[in-house]
């Protein structure tokens, strides 16, 4: 699928081969990549670890994957998102998609961005190989390659 239907991409806002101790620590990072790109306030990795604490690993939507977000809110300074791959994968709490490799951090400042980028990102990642491939990317320009080829490669 082409980057352009997926929510803007900074090759700033990507993190390759991270270390994290949990899953807290996992969307914090995913956070700071997106505070990095200037789509977040750093206050928004707080929001984005609430909404998991409330509603459980909700956020883990395929085998290896978790798209960490929060409402839209002040907190959000833009349309975006964020992939972080982890050196070692860390546990959620899913009962079925654990552990996670790869964490894609989301913003947006409207519902309609919201539901738009979720449904987005969620269409991109139907492809089963996606998580595996992302998560042997070597860099933010492999990551970036990936996201950007046309579906099957």
């Amino acid at each position: 699928m082409p980057l352009s239907a997926l929510p803007p991409l900074p090759e700033s806002a990507i993190t390759v081969g991270a270390n994290a101790a949990d899953w807290r620590d996992a969307v914090g990072l995913a956070a700071k990549a997106l505070a990095r790109a200037d789509l977040v306030r750093p206050a928004y990795a707080a929001d984005m670890v609430r909404m998991i604490e409330e509603h459980g690993p909700y956020v883990v939507v395929a085998p290896g994957l978790a798209l960490a977000h929060a409402r839209p809110g002040p907190r959000c300074l833009a349309y975006g998102m964020s992939v972080v791959t982890l050196a070692t994968p860390v546990a959620f709490g899913h009962p079925h998609h654990d552990p996670v490799r790869v964490v894609v951090g989301f913003s947006s400042t409207t519902p309609e961005e919201h539901l738009a980028g979720v449904a987005a990102v969620a269409n991109v990642f139907n492809d089963e190989t996606i998580v595996d491939r992302l998560a042997a990317a070597a860099d933010p320009a492999g990551v970036l390659a990936i996201l950007t080829a046309p579906a099957g490669r």
